[in-house]
């Protein structure tokens, strides 16, 4: 799992961390930019999949561009960014810390430095015995399309060797002949990357019959092909799932959902619904007769039933469409499958009535994003470090606190301090 993610030069960012738990929940004001915290898993899990760090950024024939591109993907004036990560090991005392620097020159984006670190912790100590397990260095005056210097567990200077420094050297390392401790940490940090997922739900784009699929998109535009393509026995027990929590939204009685393959190949399929009022008879729509809020809410439990465990799935206003006397059942939700599942989970939010629904024991997982009224540098506070925090929740609930901006107003209080 991803634990922790630094920010350096990241777009509006000068430096921030992001702690990462089974469930974040990230809050701020418009323009506090929560949506570059979330651009950064964005950009990690495309170069982790083999996509160049210039098409991960400014996007190409089938791969959109990442808010702002090339011109504002490093914060002024600096023409390089850095992001560091710190990931769960196998075991359970190790964990990998992954750092990756990109220099921006123009109209091209490369690696000018990569490193891999095993971080192994002993019974009593709290500091982490370090082992580098590569890294990967740009010489000084080098050009681009110049090999840069690559090591493995050294502290000096290693061979000079061609790395492709268009693509991360984690997508590479399968050429490079290391040894096998090196192997493994590359394994597992590239699948925990591999494994973000960045979940926007379009209502819009659920409406239409689709192929039958093994991989959710980002739109979730083929929801249906995804659960008409699961085997039989898993397919039951996702929808059953589905119609479990979908009956806790409206008003009406959900009495099932469920997809089937249409058409004369048999290899699309349609989103179903059973519906009706107590004591009439019930009827059948399908996704073409869906509520937006409804869709957004089946293609979110979805993705938390079908995604891998070990999973990030990242959601921007994951309330969107739904009433906020429901946030209650949509937290519980991610909580609940997040947990047997295995999946963390990233939210962001401008509801109170989702804080509410979160309450004070949600206050340690949620991150306020920020502004620096000195320099407009985005800043990221973890809830729980806010010092006025205890006198604020004792004159109203957190929904109201965030309402009223009284969270912001006593940040400011505190930097100017």
């Amino acid at each position: 799992m991803l634990k922790e993610l630094k920010l350096h030069h990241w777009k509006s960012f000068d430096t921030a961390a992001l702690y990462i738990d089974p469930l974040t929940i990230l809050i701020g004001t418009n323009a506090s930019v929560k949506s570059n915290t979330l651009d950064a898993l964005l950009f990690l899990h495309r170069v982790a999949s083999g996509v160049g760090i210039f098409q991960a950024i400014n996007g190409d024939v089938s791969l959109p561009p990442i808010r702002g591109g090339m011109e504002w993907i490093c914060r002024k004036p600096a023409r390089e960014f850095t992001l560091e990560l710190i990931l769960g090991g196998d075991q359970e005392n190790q964990d990998y810390r992954y750092e990756l620097n990109v220099q921006v020159n123009g109209v091209k984006a490369e690696v000018a430095r990569e490193e891999l670190t095993l971080l192994k912790y002993g019974p009593r100590s709290q500091s982490p015995k370090e082992t580098r397990l590569f890294y990967t260095q740009l010489l000084e005056g080098n050009t681009p399309g110049v090999p840069a210097y690559f090591s493995t567990g050294t502290k000096g200077p290693g061979k000079r060797i061609d790395v492709n420094r268009s693509h991360i050297v984690l997508v590479q390392a399968d050429a490079l002949n290391l040894r096998k401790e090196v192997q493994e940490g590359v394994k597992q940090v590239l699948g925990l990357l591999q494994q973000i997922f960045v979940f926007d739900p379009i209502p819009s784009h659920m409406r239409n019959y689709t192929p039958f699929s093994e991989k959710l998109q980002a739109d979730g535009s083929n929801i249906a092909g995804v659960l008409a393509a699961l085997d039989m026995s898993r397919k039951e027990e996702v929808e059953t799932t589905l119609t479990e929590y979908l009956k806790a939204l409206p008003e009406r009685d959900i009495q099932r959902i469920w997809t089937e393959p249409v058409g004369k190949f048999q290899t699309d399929a349609m989103l179903y619904c059973e519906e009706g009022w107590s004591g009439t008879a019930s009827h059948t729509v399908d996704a073409r007769g869906m509520s937006d809020g409804t869709l957004r809410y089946l293609a979110i439990v979805t993705a938390m039933l079908t995604r891998h465990p070990g999973s990030l799935l990242v959601i921007e206003e994951v309330d969107n469409g739904l009433h906020p006397s429901r946030a209650h059942v949509l937290v519980e939700m991610l909580r609940t499958l997040g947990k047997q599942r295995g999946i963390d989970v990233i939210v962001t939010t401008h509801n109170p009535a989702l804080l509410d629904a979160a309450g004070a024991r949600m206050v340690p997982f949620i991150t306020v994003a920020h502004r620096d009224d000195a320099t407009g540098a985005s800043l990221l506070t973890q809830l729980e470090d806010v010092q006025q925090l205890p006198k604020l929740m004792a004159s109203g609930s957190l929904g109201r606190l965030s309402s009223e901006g009284r969270i912001e107003a006593a940040l400011k209080q505190e930097a100017a301090q």
